[in-house]
């Protein structure tokens, strides 16, 4: 697809919010630079993610130092046998007293990595999904290679989470995917559907209503094309843009706007 081929970044009239990201990666300059490259092609807003204990305070920092970045509170899956009752105390009263910290995650399930025991990060994920409910937030959920214990986690919440949340990165099956579609979940998509061999990603892209789809980076990782390779950064939002609205078979400009729409409902309370 010739799109692919463009190495300069497109602006469009719609902004964009970033809302999956780990600014906390990045140091100094190059902080200053990513945002500032950012605001230049139309990324409104950024959501920075926390993924673990020893980032908690650093997100929220973040979400603090500047009015159009935002943050969140959980512990990924990775980090699962790190959580006890002083972190989620951490997580719970960070949520409750910052109005910048709008959801609780990164949470949920890794199988691939396998880098805590299953059942750890089982018992987790539902410990934070009812953070969740007991604050009436959002969840920005991981989920990878565990459709089935994902599936039977958020069943058990079911009705309960007031402020559904989001599937971020989505690589998982067609059944998950509609199954969190049916329940009001948000999908997240992100340089993966740009990929040459992200047929399934596509297919649910395909496959998901706009008015519940929501655009991200995850960056540093996931590079869209034409830049794969490179660190990922949140400036390459339009990319990703592109390649959904043209999965979807949707202009890019209507496109944004709906998911802007979404993204604000979501995350902000308001369309």
């Amino acid at each position: 697809m010739s799109k692919k081929k463009r190495r300069e970044i497109p602006r469009f009239k719609t902004p964009i919010i970033e809302t999956h990201c780990h600014l906390d990666y990045l140091q100094g300059d190059q902080l200053t630079e990513t945002l500032d490259k950012a605001r230049d092609v139309g990324v409104e807003k950024i959501i920075t993610i926390a993924v673990s204990p020893d980032n908690l305070d650093t997100v929220k920092a973040l979400a603090n130092s500047a009015t159009d970045i935002w943050g969140t509170q959980g512990i990924h899956p990775h980090e699962a046998e790190h959580y006890d009752d002083g972190v989620e105390s951490r997580i719970r009263e960070n949520l409750k007293t910052d109005a910048r910290l709008l959801a609780v995650g990164e949470i949920g399930l890794d199988y691939f990595y396998d880098h805590a025991d299953r059942a750890v990060q089982c018992k987790v994920f539902e410990q934070q999904l009812q953070i969740a409910v007991d604050l009436q937030l959002p969840v920005v959920i991981h989920t990878r290679d565990a459709d089935e214990d994902t599936r039977a986690i958020l069943a058990n919440f079911s009705g309960r989470l007031p402020n559904k949340g989001v599937i971020h990165s989505f690589t998982s099956g067609m059944k998950l995917a509609q199954y969190c579609l049916g329940e009001g979940f948000m999908l997240g998509f992100n340089g993966i559907s740009t990929f040459n061999r992200a047929d399934n990603v596509r297919e649910v892209i395909a496959a998901t209503p706009v008015k519940q789809a929501l655009l991200e980076t995850d960056a540093p990782y996931l590079t869209p094309v034409p830049y794969r390779g490179r660190p990922n950064a949140s400036y390459y939002l339009p990319f990703i843009a592109e390649q959904v609205a043209e999965t979807m078979q949707m202009e890019v400009e209507e496109l944004l706007g709906q998911v802007y729409r979404n993204s604000q409902t979501l995350f902000f309370g308001n369309a």
